[in-house]
């Protein structure tokens, strides 16, 4: 069995006590393959790169999240340029739009900091990990106007926006949500979305699936949420896997072949 996790915040202070541990043995004993770890700013960026540089089944997305867009030094940009340059960078993320909070960040700026970071993934060439939170119209609309290579992470909308998105050629990320009850939509994304178009991810240390709701999450507990999927599409749980691990490495430009 291989896991691929598209989506992890190792750097995070949850992992601060037993993070070398985590990464080091036991991640990779329960079966996780490749772990895609994700910037929020540009130390949290900073620090995916030195993570994926000490393990090498760790891969970096640097980048900007929409709460952390408030308050960015001017040359913010070529920052996050220098840190894309990186050969163990696969992607410019998390970036996006977050409305939940509305004090977090402006909306305005908010969006310029997203079109700034889709227009330096198509500059560099890199695919972008993207971040809705309760702005659905106005992600769409930017999707729609740079059609980027990418992934919605955390997948929240509706099957007909999970549709639209494919056909704008992006991919769609499930995790743990998929196992809550009240999560009927996540259910139906699941069941709907294409073979080829579906990534498994955590959120880690965030989104812990059912039964571990609520606690640390991280990447070897993908399978709690593959069953899931797995129900939702008639398949198995190593079905999802495989597929989950097949289209990561698809998008990210890595091999997929056993090393």
């Amino acid at each position: 069995m291989r896991i691929f996790d598209s989506h992890a915040h190792y750097d995070d202070e949850a992992f601060d006590a037993d993070r070398a541990f985590l990464l080091e043995q036991d991640l990779p004993q329960k079966g996780v393959w490749r772990v895609i770890n994700c910037g929020a700013n540009i130390d949290s960026s900073r620090q995916s790169v030195q993570l994926a540089h000490t393990y090498g089944y760790i891969y970096a997305a640097v980048g900007v999240h929409p709460e952390d867009a408030a308050h960015l030094p001017d040359d913010w940009a070529e920052q996050i340029r220098g840190l894309a340059k990186d050969p163990k960078v696969v992607a410019i993320g998390e970036i996006g739009l977050d409305y939940h909070y509305e004090d977090a960040c402006p909306r305005q700026q908010q969006k310029d900091v997203f079109i700034r970071q889709l227009q330096l993934a198509q500059e560099m060439g890199l695919p972008v990990i993207i971040h809705d939170r309760e702005a659905h119209g106005d992600t769409m609309e930017l999707l729609r106007r740079f059609r980027p290579r990418g992934v919605m992470h955390c997948f929240s909308g509706s099957a007909q926006m999970a549709k639209e998105l494919v056909s704008l050629g992006m991919y769609v990320g499930l995790g743990g949500v998929v196992t809550f009850k009240n999560a009927r939509h996540s259910r139906e994304v699941a069941a709907i979305v294409p073979a080829d178009r579906l990534l498994t991810e955590t959120d880690a240390p965030y989104m812990a699936p059912v039964p571990y709701r609520g606690k640390r999450n991280d990447s070897s507990l993908i399978p709690f949420s593959a069953a899931e999927i797995g129900v939702c599409r008639g398949i198995s749980e190593e079905e999802v896997l495989k597929m989950g691990c097949r289209n990561a490495c698809t998008l990210f430009g890595l091999s997929y072949e056993e090393e």
